[in-house]
């Protein structure tokens, strides 16, 4: 959520943080705005609601050029989307902030500060930080750095910072709890962003700050103190992503192109992780071997379309390696009492590694005294990746269209891994994860099979352009593919979805059904086939409309009222992967007829780091 670029150097910057919130459109937001120090020594600053374009109109009018600057893209938490809420925040023609993450004791420092005779202009919490590092800045007469300290100190809550002054107009202070923030290094100059996709024009190198670090950017100088205020040395890494790597190239939405790029994302997670026949359990961490002996269970917390991946990981678990398996929403974990089991292992899953509840659900995790943590995730150097033990990156690489679609399929891929390597430790046998390795090694080439489907799904879309609501339905393995299937309809296109295991229809969601709903089903060719053929039947009996993705093998045909969509033959451990493609491009197809932005969906965004 938001995004954070900052910049001090020798070049006029305002094109590069402009360029850099373009980059982050992807996280979502809702006004964007920019705040430069001019020739004058004074602060000028651009705002606007809407989208970055329009923005960059603006500053285009306003001819700001300097070489100290500070930007933000804004997702609504406090006070609705508009100028006066956009950030930056200015305190007295002196400070400006920009902020992600939410300062939980905001209204009291409020009422301290009016009190005091600040005058507010938006509604939002990050005003109050201005107002902070303005009175210990001018009058408790401490210098930018130490008056950013010492507002630090007084907030609660989460925070990315990026601060500057007209009293030292060649200093950017920064800082991080809680909200991702990287430092980009270059030549005569350094950079700070919420993701390094902002600043890859202009440098690959990158300092990843640590929870609590504050830093003190000069145009020749760096500086990083920890939590403890103690001056440290943050490694510089070098990226191997590449300007063009977050580029639409031929597709129209980078949603599609992250789509298309699916089987070659599956087969990067799967490289140098097996070897004759066999998972490589090193693959895990140089620790994986000693920690995977002791677990006897394992606990996964996650949000949103990672927490689906873990539910189809749930019957995986259980099913194939014979290890209990529990799973979370993540913001839910954290507030109740869950049954500590010391030998579980904490499994969390987050495209970003940011996602705030998720993170949060780790730390408490930990605080219970679970066992061990692994986390499968997109993002080196992010949070969550830091805080576990063990990691499995996914290599889906960049995704930037907000509704999940490779980091899902290669989260599958990825804990598919975890279950064969847990399950040579419990009741799996050698013929059984040589029989699973076989079927990822060739899930790409059907992946590839699975996208031929395309047109044909883009045919079908033109019968839910004038559609409301649309139900979804699946069995076993495959409920949280149609749980998946909904959750991409209703996040792009707007469209009311919602999703039942089969065998409920008969509970509750058939007196919903009508001519005017259409009913979505996935129908993979295993035991339960039959079953689900019976539950098809009791929509048919009440008009329904079915539209039903089916093995090739499952024998399905097309009649009245029921369309027969076949996929690509596939066995049934890995047939969750291959049938959430056409899912998803039903979604995209259907999204596109509606007119509506496939990419950034209202009130949506990519890394949700708030509660």
């Amino acid at each position: 959520m938001c995004g954070i670029v900052g910049a001090v150097a020798q070049r006029d910057v305002v094109p590069i943080l402009v360029e850099g919130l373009k980059r982050l459109e992807y996280r979502g937001y809702d006004s964007a705005g920019v705040a430069i120090i001019d020739q004058n020594n004074e602060i000028d600053r651009v705002r606007m609601p809407g989208k970055v374009v329009e923005l960059e109109n603006a500053i285009k009018e306003h001819n700001l050029s300097s070489q100290i600057g500070i930007a933000h893209t804004r997702w609504a938490t406090h006070g609705i989307p508009s100028q006066s809420n956009a950030h930056p925040h200015i305190c007295r023609k002196t400070v400006a902030v920009v902020h992600n993450g939410i300062i939980e004791n905001h209204e009291a420092l409020r009422a301290t500060q009016i009190k005091a005779g600040y005058e507010f202009t938006s509604d939002t919490d990050t005003e109050v930080i201005a107002h902070q590092v303005y009175e210990h800045h001018i009058n408790g007469k401490k210098d930018l750095l130490e008056a950013v300290k010492a507002t630090l100190k007084e907030l609660e809550g989460a925070y990315a910072l990026g601060v500057v002054s007209i009293n030292e107009p060649g200093r950017l202070v920064t800082a991080r709890r809680g909200s991702p923030l990287v430092i980009g290094v270059g030549i005569g100059e350094y950079f700070i962003a919420s993701d390094v996709a902002a600043l890859l024009p202009v440098t690959q190198r990158f300092i990843f700050l640590e929870e609590g670090d504050v830093a003190d950017l000069k145009r020749d100088s760096l500086t990083i103190y920890d939590v403890s205020g103690k001056q440290v040395e943050r490694p510089v890494k070098e990226s191997e992503l590449t300007a063009d790597a977050v580029e639409r190239g031929e597709f129209r939405h980078y949603m599609l192109k992250e789509i298309y790029e699916q089987s070659r994302a599956i087969a990067d997670t799967l490289e140098s992780r097996i070897s004759n026949k066999k998972v490589l359990i090193e693959s895990f961490g140089i620790k994986a071997d000693e920690i995977f002996q002791q677990v006897k269970s394992v606990h996964i917390i996650a949000c949103g379309t990672s927490y689906h991946a873990g539910l189809v990981a749930k019957h995986w678990f259980e099913t194939l390696a014979g290890i209990p398996c529990e799973v979370e929403v993540a913001s839910e974990f954290r507030y109740r009492k869950p049954v500590v089991r010391k030998n579980a292992l904490i499994v969390t899953i987050s495209q970003s590694g940011e996602t705030a509840d998720t993170l949060a659900g780790l730390k408490e995790a930990k605080r219970l005294g679970f066992g061990h943590s692994l986390v499968v995730c997109n993002v080196p150097e992010s949070s969550l990746v830091r805080e576990s033990e063990l990691v499995l990156m996914t290599r889906a690489g960049p995704e930037i269209g907000v509704a999940s679609t490779k980091a899902f399929t290669t989260q599958l891929v990825a804990l598919l891994l975890l279950v064969i390597a847990l399950g040579r430790y419990n009741e799996m046998d050698e013929e059984t994860e040589a029989k699973l390795v076989h079927q990822l090694v060739a899930l790409p080439q059907k992946v590839e099979k699975v996208l031929e489907m395309d047109k044909e799904i883009e045919l079908v879309a033109e019968e839910f352009a004038d559609k409301f609501h649309a139900l979804f339905l699946g069995r076993g393995l495959h409920y949280p593919v149609a749980m998946e299937g909904a959750l991409k309809l209703k996040e792009i296109s707007y469209i009311h979805a919602e999703a039942y295991p089969a065998g409920e229809l008969k509970h509750g969601p058939l007196a919903l059904v009508d001519d005017k709903m259409p009913v979505i089903t996935v129908a993979p060719n295993n035991e339960l086939l039959d079953k689900l053929k019976s539950n098809l039947q009791e929509v048919r009996a009440r008009g329904g409309e079915l539209y039903v993705f089916a093995d090739a093998k499952s024998k399905f045909k097309s009649e009245e009222g029921v369309k027969v969509l076949n996929v690509v033959e596939c066995e049934d451990e890995t047939s969750p992967i291959i049938h959430t493609i056409p899912l998803q491009l039903l979604s995209y197809h259907v999204a596109v007829l509606k007119g509506t932005d496939v990419d950034q969906p209202r009130n949506l965004a990519k890394s949700v780091t708030v509660e």
